[in-house]
């Protein structure tokens, strides 16, 4: 059997890396499906985000038409920084301090 891998990437993710990796954590490992078992009753609005990104891998598997779609496995998933939003906010005396609005690139592989 050939080890053929399917990807998958979001980038530009308007959420906080550390915020998403904590759900990259949990289905990391994983067999598609029960991946998407895992993140179907989380609460949180990264696993939504990882839900249609499992999809999408499953997705580009079977457009290369792979016999056995629940035989996938997430072999890597990579939660990086983008680039940060910046923006002020005023604070005492005249100074100001900076918001950081964080973004992430998500890579995923099922083989």
């Amino acid at each position: 059997m050939d080890k053929a891998e399917y990807k998958a990437v979001y980038r530009y993710a308007r959420i906080s890396p550390r915020k998403l990796r904590y759900m990259a954590d949990l289905v990391r490992g994983k067999y598609a499906d029960e991946a998407l078992e895992i993140l179907k009753y989380q609460p949180n609005r990264g696993a939504r985000l990882l839900e249609k990104l499992i999809l999408s891998a499953r997705g580009n598997a079977v457009d290369r038409r792979v016999r056995d779609v629940d035989s996938l496995m997430i072999t890597e998933l990579c939660v990086d920084g983008g680039p940060m939003f910046k923006r002020f906010r005023p604070k005492a005396r005249g100074s100001a301090s900076v918001i950081k609005k964080r973004m992430s690139h998500i890579r995923i592989t099922l083989s």
